[in-house]
């Protein structure tokens, strides 16, 4: 039992610290602001499959003398914006930013 009242406890301290710290830090959102982040991440998972439809061609099934750093960099990238893009979707859910009244008339 007390082990829940901790957890409790942990989760509320968690949340107010994280509002107080993030939420000055990010204005209120409206998926106007969100729109871009969402379509930044789109591009690089495009560049990022093309680069690896591109290495699949040059190399016809023989030996891959293609450079994969390109698509390591590209990989990288894409991987570094998903995460961000998830650290929002997480604020977002547990109310660390505000969010504007009418999401729809946004875009």
């Amino acid at each position: 039992m007390e082990h829940n009242r901790l957890l409790l406890q942990l989760e509320q301290t968690r949340k107010e610290i994280n509002r107080k710290t993030i939420n000055p830090e990010i204005k209120t959102l409206a998926l106007s602001d969100i729109k871009p982040i969402v379509e930044l991440v789109a591009v690089a998972r495009a560049e990022y499959v093309a680069e690896l439809f591109s290495l699949a061609t040059a190399s016809k099934g023989a030996k891959m003398t293609g450079n994969i750093s390109r698509l390591r960099e590209l990989r990288e990238t894409f991987e570094e914006l998903v995460a961000a893009a998830n650290a929002l979707e997480t604020m977002i859910k547990r109310g660390y930013v505000d969010v504007a009244g009418s999401l729809a008339g946004d875009v």
